[in-house]
């Protein structure tokens, strides 16, 4: 009879656990219910590149440019800035854009009787970038075009060419609509005749400079 009755017990006492080990699931379902009201909705997990550069942007940039004025012992340089528009399309990592800017600049030299400036240019070029989910690195290049101005004994002379620029940077997502980048550009501006040098001048440059972009 003792034994009956110590099998029943055991028995019991193993239902007790399975019981509760099987109940814990829904205990806890319940436990989550209680705590959030409902369950979190069911995220699916975002592609490695899941920034987005695609679209339409403009921006503000400011830098420095140097060079040299082709025939002229001068060496325009000073601080540039303006602003840039740009679109661009992306395939996987691969972004392909277009941007155009117009830039303000305080490049100036005057060796002797000669003075050159650039007072402003601009460039139309078109992009292709490699993305690194936030991190895009870029080549550059295209039409420049710009304004150099001679001035030798009070008299002064402004020609207006079109050239080629090339260049290279990086482009870093601050937010999804928000980027910085950091950029070099070489400008060929091409030489025309000034009459004040009787000689044909042209401005050739580098311009190093930071902006930011915002995203639509």
């Amino acid at each position: 009879m003792k034994k009956l009755v110590s099998g029943r017990v055991a028995l019991a006492g193993l239902g007790c656990v399975l019981g509760c080990t099987l109940g814990s699931p829904q205990s806890a379902q319940a436990a989550d219910m209680n705590n959030y009201g409902a369950r979190a909705p069911y995220t699916v997990n975002q592609p490695l590149n899941a920034y987005s550069w695609a679209g339409p942007y403009l921006g503000a940039n400011l830098g420095y440019a140097w060079g040299s004025v082709h025939n002229n012992p001068t060496e325009p340089s000073g601080f540039a800035g303006g602003l840039t528009a740009g679109y661009n399309w992306q395939t996987g990592p691969w972004v392909f854009g277009a941007e155009g800017d117009i830039q303000a600049t305080g490049a100036s030299d005057t060796f002797a009787p000669w003075k050159f400036s650039n007072p402003w240019f601009g460039t139309v070029r078109g992009r292709v970038g490699y993305a690194f989910n936030n991190i895009m690195f870029f080549g550059t290049g295209g039409l420049a075009f710009g304004e150099l101005r001679g001035e030798t004994f009070g008299l002064s002379e402004s020609h207006t060419r079109a050239g080629w620029t090339v260049g290279a940077g990086t482009e870093f997502g601050l937010t999804q609509n928000l980027s910085a980048k950091i950029e070099y550009l070489y400008v060929d501006l091409a030489n025309s005749n000034f009459t004040i040098t009787g000689t044909s001048n042209g401005y050739r440059f580098g311009l190093l400079r930071a902006g930011v972009n915002y995203r639509f």
